[in-house]
């Protein structure tokens, strides 16, 4: 049997860590923007210039806007979580003949990670307000990163597919981060 003052300590403890918890999701803008911010950074430091033998071989994959024009913040960052695990997902294999910079590879990967693990402790608390109409965004992410993922599969992962899939991700965190700093 558990004494009251162990059950008070215990009850403190769940709501600092709520407490501390909800203030991160509070500040998921401004998280998202320095964390965008490096991850830019870092796909620019990975490879050079776009090369000029690629651009004949550009791609449309059309990204899905309205999947980042919610009323709510919280399907935003439901969003925002999902679209970071596909780049996550997409840019961890297969990157033999990428020819990037292996540390800064590494450091946008981990930074990924923990952009996914800051969301998903937000996106766990809101998922109930992830609705029907919010699963149709759902697929509309999923296929706009199948296009991308098939498109690298269909090129056999070459230099050029995988210098349009790192122009594409630019482009997406520049949208995304065009979003979150208005919020």
């Amino acid at each position: 049997m558990m004494n009251p003052f162990g059950l008070i300590q215990i009850g403190l403890i769940l709501l600092c860590t709520t407490i501390i918890s909800s203030l991160q999701c509070n500040h998921v803008p401004v998280q998202q923007e320095k964390a965008i911010e490096n991850s830019l950074r870092l796909l620019d430091k990975m490879g050079k210039k776009f090369p000029q033998q690629c651009l004949r071989e550009k791609m449309s994959f059309r990204f899905p806007v309205q999947v980042l024009q919610p009323r709510q913040k919280e399907t935003l960052i439901v969003a925002i979580e999902e679209i970071f695990q596909h780049i996550f997902y997409i840019f961890s294999k297969n990157l033999a003949r990428a020819a990037w910079d292996g540390t800064a590879l590494d450091q946008f990967q981990n930074g990924l990670y923990q952009q996914i693990e800051q969301l998903e402790a937000c996106v766990i608390k809101k998922h109930k307000h992830y609705c029907r109409s919010k699963e149709i965004s759902r697929l509309k992410l999923r296929k706009y990163f199948q296009k991308i993922d098939c498109f690298l599969k269909d090129k056999q992962h070459d230099l050029c597919s995988w210098e349009i899939s790192r122009a594409e991700t630019r482009r997406c965190l520049q949208l995304i981060d065009k979003v979150t700093r208005k919020l």
